[in-house]
């Protein structure tokens, strides 16, 4: 028997980006009996029984609630004072950690600390597992790093499932094209007068029979002028749906699309996980080598100014800079599938695959300057976590990236008390 619990308390993308993990974990309990245990947030909570109907889905009060402050707030965690004594009294084999957050590591502090994986506590004090020391280290250089989130988190597992048995392959399936118009973070996201004529682009590309909106309700307005700056033949076939679904409805909507037309959004991930194709627009601090569509067919194009990948908390002093490759005149043209036009300076697009390692953006246009960067990196992992060979790259880089990376504390015997099965 094999008990697991996996801890995502984060938002709509991580739980979707946490497949590779979960299905690797039922396996090993469709082998040996068991269960898989996933706690999240309440309001993921229907949406996780649906993505994950073999998992026991947890709900707990990991995020605060609109207006929610004092003695209310108090009252939300104690209400969930049950669910932390059915966790404590399971048994698990392994419980894994994925955010530091506060009530992950409350959680994470009821079981031993030989069982916990990712975050966890030891001594009363914080820890994280090798991986994610070492993972911490090397995005310190984001541009030439290319390690996908649902990797890091699948590699924390002693067997991670295979990379290409998670997503299905991108097929489009005659619905029309979809578009998300925004995630959270406002700087990812491209304007109505930008964004408009990729849209009539693809929605022809699609077949012109039908074009979805999806975003929340506060979104409303962009969608509204995003339909100002359209034709009458995509006006015509749009279905607006900024703030009329919630969760698991987004996630019949999405279903049966020929394309998704999105920038990093939780609605992105989703879609990728249902396997319809994805155009994903990525600029500002989204990388696509770290939080890319997962799976095979997807398409990417990424802003590769010299200030890109930024911090999002950091004010932007080159006023979007990332955001002019997407208004040149010649990327639709790109989108139609032309092979005529060279991509505009400053963006790359990529196709999306899977490799040894996990999800893979491959460049198929434009100037990559860290395409090599990223290789040593990958295959310097790659040997780490698989043992595949870093053919075609250059070992010596390789040996220097070792070097400049791990640390004493890396191989050292760690104290005791601290986990070492599955160190590496």
């Amino acid at each position: 028997m094999a008990c697991f619990l996996v801890l995502q308390l984060a938002r709509l993308g991580d739980l979707v980006q946490t497949r590779r993990l979960l299905l690797g974990l039922a396996r090993q309990t469709d082998v040996a009996g068991g269960a898989v245990h996933l706690a999240v947030d309440h309001s993921l909570t229907a949406l996780a029984r649906q993505l994950y109907p073999f998992a026991v889905v947890h709900g707990l009060p990991a995020h605060g609630r609109p207006g929610e402050a004092g003695e209310a707030a108090v009252a939300h965690v104690l209400d969930a004072r049950q669910v932390f004594a059915a966790l404590a009294a399971i048994p698990f084999d392994q419980v894994f950690c994925l955010n530091f957050s506060p009530m992950g590591m409350a959680v994470a502090a009821m079981f031993p600390p030989e069982t916990q994986r990712g975050y966890r506590q030891w001594a009363g004090q914080m820890d994280k597992d090798s991986l994610l020391r070492l993972v911490f280290r090397l995005t310190r250089d984001r541009r030439g790093g290319g390690l996908n989130l649902a990797d890091i988190w699948a590699h924390l597992a002693d067997v991670p499932l295979a990379p290409d048995a998670v997503n299905p392959p991108a097929h489009g399936d005659g619905g029309g094209l979809g578009l998300a118009l925004a995630g959270r973070m406002a700087r990812r996201s491209l304007p109505p007068e930008i964004l408009a004529p990729l849209v009539r682009t693809l929605f022809r590309a699609t077949g012109g029979r039908r074009l979805v909106l999806f975003g929340t309700a506060s979104q409303a307005p962009e969608a509204r002028a995003l339909l100002r700056h359209l034709d009458a033949p995509e006006r015509k076939a749009c279905l607006d749906l900024t703030g009329k679904t919630d969760l698991p409805g987004l996630l019949a909507a999405l279903q049966g699309l020929d394309r998704l037309l999105t920038p990093d959004t939780g609605a992105m991930h989703l879609a990728a996980f249902c396997g319809v194709p994805v155009t994903a627009l990525f600029l500002s601090s989204a990388w696509c080598h770290e939080t890319g569509p997962y799976g095979v067919g997807h398409q990417v194009w990424q802003a590769m100014t010299p200030c890109a990948p930024c911090l999002e908390a950091a004010p932007c002093d080159r006023e979007l800079a990332c955001r002019r490759p997407f208004a040149d005149p010649g990327l639709p043209r790109l989108f139609a599938g032309s092979t005529k036009v060279a991509p505009p300076a400053g963006l790359v697009g990529y196709a999306t695959d899977c490799d040894a390692l996990g999800a893979v953006c491959r460049p198929l246009c434009g100037e990559d300057p860290t395409r090599e960067r990223r290789e040593i990196f990958r295959a310097f992992v790659a040997r780490r976590l698989t043992g595949a060979a870093a053919d075609g790259t250059d070992v010596a880089l390789g040996q220097e990236l070792a070097q400049l990376q791990y640390m004493e504390t890396d191989w050292a015997l760690p104290p005791t008390g601290r986990p070492t099965e599955g160190e590496w």
